[in-house]
Parts: C-alpha cells; structure tokens; sequence
C-alpha cells in the first residue's frame, strides 16, 4: 500500500491571484499532484469550464451536498457558496498523491480542524492598493463588490497567522517557485517519513 498523499491548502484573498499561481504549479508537473477542484454556487465566468475550475451547481444542489455530509469543508463568501468534495480527496490521498487545495480562507480554517497534518500556505499581495488593481483589471465586478472583497481581504490577512507559510504573489513565476520549494521540503520533514523508516529497521538484522 503506498504512503499517503499529502494535502497542500492554498487559499489568500480575493483577486490575489490563487487560480493563476494554482495553473502555474499545474502546468510546471514538478510533482505528481492532483488538483482538488471545488464547487460553487457563483456564476461561470467567461472562459471557465464546468468540472475543470469549479463543479458549477444550484444553491439547492450544494446545500444538499453539505446535509448529507459530502464536503471536506465549505463557505460562504459574497453571497455564493465554495467547498471541497471530500470522497475525491480521501481517494486521492490514499493513492498515495498529493492533493492541491485552493480554497478561501474560512474553508481552509475548517480544513486545519480536520486535516492537521496537511500544509497549509498563505498567498498573499505585495499590499492592498496592489490587490484593489488586480481586482479593477480582472473587471468582473462593480466597484461596491470591490471594496467588499477589500474589506474582506484585510479580515482574512489577519488570519494568516493560522497558516503555516505566507508566500507573496509579486510575480507568478516567483510565487510558483516559493511554494515548490515548501513542498518539495515538507516531504522530507522525519513525522511524514519515520513510518518508511521504522519498517526498514524491522528487517536489519537481513542484512
């Protein structure tokens, strides 16, 4: 049976740049990872793919979903809902892969209740008036939803604190490269290998 998997929580605030970087690491295939996609009640934006960058559903669908207790974790976030389908994710694991969460904030808060061994990292903007600019340009909401999300933004900041890194997203290519280099680290912290070790030294006295 092979190891289990470990789970990587990538979550910031909004317009931060979570779905650029998370397509940068994809497209990088530095490990074998699966993308955990999550579902949501929000609308499709242009360009985006049902199953691919969400499982697009009805408020009824998802809220179904959580009162028959198949999310990982799940939130409210201007007015729409966003959560992890648990029965992909414990596969996965078990399989013996990585799994690549990117999810808000409050999701990731009930992840590290659940799942406190998973890694759990920060992206976050070189500041606020960087993030208002991002979030102007990408032109998908009014102003009202912009300062909504920045107000919100400097709540979910002040939580980083929960997390286990913070990586600034200044520039994809660098933030890809921070988190990489986490990853690539945490595989070789002794909690995660001792168990490979332990059943090595089972077998010394064969050699």
């Amino acid at each position: 049976m092979p190891e289990r998997g470990m789970l990587i929580v990538l979550s910031g605030p909004s317009g931060v740049g979570k779905g650029t970087v998370r397509q940068a690491m994809l497209a990088d295939d530095f490990r074998d990872f699966q993308y955990s996609v999550s579902m949501t009640t929000r609308q499709m934006r242009p360009g985006e793919v049902d199953g691919q960058d969400y499982y697009f559903r009805t408020k009824t669908e998802f809220e179904s979903e959580i009162a028959n207790g198949g999310m990982l974790e799940y939130a409210k976030y201007v007015d729409n809902y966003y959560g992890t389908p648990l029965k992909y994710v414990n596969q996965t694991l078990d399989e013996g892969r990585d799994v690549l969460l990117e999810i808000e904030v409050k999701g990731a808060m009930q992840v590290r209740e659940k799942c406190p061994d998973g890694v759990f990292i920060f992206l976050t903007p070189p500041d606020l008036a960087e993030l208002k600019q991002r979030l102007t340009n990408r032109g998908t909401d009014d102003a009202a939803t912009i300062d909504k999300r920045i107000k919100t933004a400097s709540e979910e900041i002040a939580m980083m604190e929960n997390y286990d890194y913070a990586v600034v997203n200044d520039k994809v290519s660098l933030a890809v490269d921070r988190i990489e280099k986490i990853i690539e680290s945490e595989h070789l912290r002794v909690p995660r290998v001792i168990d490979r070790y332990k059943g090595m030294l089972k077998h010394a006295d064969q050699v």
